[in-house]
């Protein structure tokens, strides 16, 4: 995981010509910016304010300003009436998003004060503090001729929700995007023979993302494994007893085998300073690498629980979902449709393997299982439902044209009965009904598999995908 915060540039922009015309007019605009600057500001955010461009000679100077600082994002507070030639450098040079703040400093003018004043240079001052929304149009038909992406927000500086919610969900969509650049993320073995979706476009993930790809060896996760110590694997097995509900039928051979495994896993993420991680293995041949990926389950739960998401089955574009709705602090669990319930009008979705432990409904069980179905093995597995409430859906896909999509759909996990298999399950219901949710979501040709976090986040997934330049296809 990069430390690195995302880095936001500020400027805001004036005329030169009005500060010697309007006294305090410059002033008041500068509090402005830096009350946005404030707003703009929390944890692992840093705020590049290069102050109030008021010329096209300081808006050079801002544009090399905000280059040298290598800003993720640019928000642009539009004061007052400003010259064009003011923002197109600033934001040409700089080559990064931007987002136009068309924020008045207050709901309404107040008309009858404003009248009052007697004094029509004092009147004409007031009015270009309240002229935020008039050059907007002008700057917005220059970037748009000059091919630069950006993206507007109107409403008013202060007590207004709506306005800094949608500005909260630009900083949290840019903040996703900024960490996926730098993600490292982990494969180990191959597909499963025959998931034709599922096969990637490794080098796309990399192009679009910016994730780094490290190819890992079960070998080496199996070599980790005899290193393991005993008083180890005694600790490990006693943090499984306080983190799952660890049934009683679980072979206590088969929970060591876990916590081996878990042990040495999470020495190989760290050594290799992975963010995520993909795995599957047939495990055929050689008993060291069966042992080592038929009891991966526990260890790969208890990582995704913490934010590095594990995904089975070797499936790349889906860990990128799951990593994705880990950031916006949703969870992100791995899950396929399992059937459908027509009585209650709900999807059951789930899979095998490892699940987000820290978005369950209540706390997972750990059940042993006999045989692993489709895959080679035995041993312990974990099953839960995601906690009950709205949820959101998403998956990374490949479009036929060659480029990647974004494909979410919000809905509600709800409670009633789910099977008992020892895998991830949960009951999912859908605005539109079952029927209809399944005939769009797979209009889009998504792999079989999404990822599911708590939440609705469609809004903000649909600003990651206008940041990365990737189309977003919303199932409502």
């Amino acid at each position: 995981m990069s430390d690195t915060p995302l880095r936001i540039g500020l400027f805001g922009i004036g005329l030169d010509t009005y500060w010697p015309q309007f006294e305090g007019l410059k002033q008041r605009l500068e509090g402005d910016l830096e009350t946005v600057a404030r707003k703009l500001g929390r944890l692992g955010v840093e705020i590049v304010n290069v102050g109030l461009v008021d010329s096209p000679e300081r808006a050079y100077e801002a544009g090399r300003e905000l280059r040298r600082a290598d800003v993720d994002l640019i928000f642009l507070h539009v004061t007052t009436y400003a010259l064009s030639s003011t923002v197109l450098p600033v934001v040409r040079r700089a080559k990064v998003p931007v987002i136009v703040l068309n924020l008045a400093p207050a709901p309404a003018i107040d008309y009858a004060s404003f009248n009052a004043l007697g004094d029509r240079t004092k009147m004409t001052g007031e009015w270009l503090a309240h002229c935020s929304a008039c050059p907007v149009p002008e700057i917005a038909n220059v970037l748009q001729r000059a091919g630069i992406r950006f993206h507007q927000v109107t409403g008013v500086l202060h007590d207004d929700p709506i306005c800094w919610d949608e500005i909260d969900a630009w900083v949290e969509a840019a903040r996703v995007a900024a960490v996926m650049a730098e993600n490292r993320l982990g494969l180990m073995g191959h597909y499963y023979s025959g998931m034709l979706d599922i096969y990637s476009d490794v080098t796309l993930q990399c192009a679009v993302f910016g994730t780094h790809i490290e190819i890992l060896e079960v070998d080496e996760l199996a070599a980790r494994r005899r290193d393991v110590i005993e008083t180890e694997i005694a600790d490990r097995v006693a943090e499984f007893h306080q983190v799952f509900d660890v049934q009683s039928d679980c072979p206590a051979e088969d929970l060591a085998e876990a916590a081996r495994t878990a042990v040495a896993l999470d020495a190989m993420v760290a050594d290799h300073r992975l963010g995520s991680m993909a795995y599957y293995y047939k495990g055929t041949g050689v008993s060291e690498n069966e042992t080592a990926v038929e009891s991966i389950i526990l260890g790969s739960s208890q990582l995704t629980g913490r934010g590095i998401p594990v995904a089975g089955e070797y499936e790349v574009k889906n860990v990128q979902a799951m990593k994705i709705m880990d950031l916006f602090g949703a969870g992100g669990s791995f899950t396929e449709y399992y059937a459908m319930d027509f009585n209650d009008d709900v999807v059951l979705m789930g899979h095998d393997g490892p699940g987000h432990i820290a978005i369950a409904e209540g706390k997972t069980k750990v059940r042993p299982l006999k045989v692993y179905h489709g895959k080679v093995g035995k041993g312990v597995s974990v099953e839960m439902a995601v906690k009950h409430g709205p949820v959101t859906l998403l998956s990374v896909i490949e479009r036929p044209s060659g480029k990647l999509a974004l494909l979410v759909a919000q809905g509600e996990s709800v409670a009633g009965p789910i099977l008992e298999i020892g895998n991830t399950n949960s009951r999912y219901r859908f605005e539109c009904g079952a029927r209809e949710f399944v005939n769009r979501w797979n209009d889009a040709g998504p792999a079989h598999h999404c990822a599911v976090g708590i939440g609705h986040l469609a809004d903000k997934i649909e600003k990651l995908g206008e940041l990365l330049e990737i189309q977003v296809i919303n199932v409502i």
